[in-house]
């Protein structure tokens, strides 16, 4: 019998497509290697379909609590893992990174945020629950970079108007907001005045005055969702004293926000979640709670769902390893 022989194609001359589904499989430390071997596979390896989300939400700083401003002194050691994990993902991503998730522990600084907007012009949604070490400077320089940013997950800061007229200049088709802390009239009052355009706001899990929300609920006309569920809702904010919380929405709220497509809130006795901001008096310590916790969102484009491959649990063992 006359030997047969298989032929097929090489591994380097394999179409692109078929090795990016093979690739999405590995997570960003093992793409490193691969994306070495051949033209092809660095290529396949940079591909939109594995790069489009870039999510680090299990990656923490290793940090102490302070009392002088920024009120967090973080470790040297951290700040130079987060510089080099963003080396890797940033050359191998090649500019196709649309989506960035940070972890509400991680502290990053103004380098790290240049090398990020440098690096990831196109960015259109960004997930950043700390600006501790964060500059004003630094932040308005990225956002005038992230020209196509759409949506924006950050903290609660004691001057919103500067970031907001920033937006509001740079990022035309920006539209979904998620604020996580305190929500006040002043920042009410700076969302309203510099976004009027905002179609999506969610505050959950948030302190919010009465007085705040119903100013969101008169000035904003284009605002198709609103998520207030499990927010500690206060008549103003005190001071001192005790805080002076509503249990329920009156009939005033509730009146205005029917106007608007989806109005989640939630304020039930019986809700795991609000429970757990009044043991937390409001600022919800994330870090006693699940993992997952952090990241959900009753509006469904700002939930982060679960954490993706490319940088799953075991880049983060073996990069403290």
């Amino acid at each position: 019998m006359a030997d047969t022989k298989f032929i097929g194609k090489r591994w380097e001359e394999m179409e692109t497509d078929v090795l990016v589904k093979i690739f999405k499989e590995l997570n960003m430390i093992q793409l490193a290697p691969v994306s070495r071997v051949c033209r092809s596979w660095r290529l396949a390896c940079s591909d939109p379909f594995i790069w489009n989300t870039l999510d680090l939400g299990l990656l923490q700083s290793n940090f102490i609590q302070t009392r002088a401003s920024p009120y967090i002194w973080v470790d040297e050691r951290s700040d130079k893992r987060l510089t080099r994990i963003l080396r890797v993902a940033m050359a191998l991503s090649r500019g196709n990174i649309t989506s960035m998730i940070f972890h509400f522990n991680l502290y990053m600084k103004d380098d790290h945020l240049s090398y990020i907007s440098e690096w990831s012009p196109h960015l259109r949604r960004l997930v950043m629950p700390a600006w501790n070490r964060i500059t004003k400077v630094g932040i308005c320089q990225a956002i005038r970079i992230w020209e196509n940013l759409e949506s924006l997950t950050m903290p609660s800061i004691a001057h919103p108007p500067y970031i907001m007229e920033e937006i509001s200049r740079s990022c035309k088709n920006f539209s979904q907001l998620k604020v996580m802390g305190t929500f006040d009239m002043h920042f009410a009052s700076a969302i309203a005045t510099n976004l009027q355009k905002l179609k999506v706001l969610s505050l959950r899990c948030s302190i919010i005055t009465k007085e705040a929300l119903l100013y969101i609920l008169n000035r904003m006309d284009n605002l198709e969702v609103l998520n207030i569920s499990h927010c500690l809702l206060l008549e103003a904010l005190a001071t001192s004293g005790r805080k002076q919380v509503r249990s329920e929405l009156d009939q005033s709220i509730l009146q205005k926000a029917s106007r608007i497509r989806e109005f989640f809130h939630c304020q039930s006795s019986s809700c795991t979640t609000c429970k757990r901001m009044i043991e937390d008096e409001g600022l919800m310590r994330w870090y006693r709670y699940e993992d997952w916790f952090w990241r959900r969102d009753e509006v469904s484009t700002l939930d982060l769902g679960d954490y993706g491959k490319l940088f799953g649990k075991n880049c983060v063992n073996s990069l403290t390893a």
